[in-house]
């Protein structure tokens, strides 16, 4: 998948970071680097990663996944 030419070797980074080029880089113009660098942390850190469902935990996001998995360990 490596090799030169494929087109496919890239499509997972590129599906993920379109997501916040349409949310939240286009709607801001940034006065620095370090402040468009800061805007995508949180927005990765403190949004989409906390929030998103996820295929490979049944829909759930993973704040969710986590908060049943803590309550399934505690009753069993």
């Amino acid at each position: 998948m490596s090799r030169r030419g494929n087109c496919h070797d890239n499509a997972m980074p590129e599906s993920f970071y379109q997501l916040p080029k349409r949310e939240r880089v286009r709607r801001q113009i940034y006065a620095t680097r370090q402040e468009a660098k800061s805007d995508v942390f949180n927005y990765i850190e403190m949004f989409y990663t906390p929030t998103r469902p996820h295929s490979s935990a049944n829909g759930l996001s993973p704040v969710e996944f986590e908060q049943r998995h803590s309550q399934r360990l505690i009753s069993t």
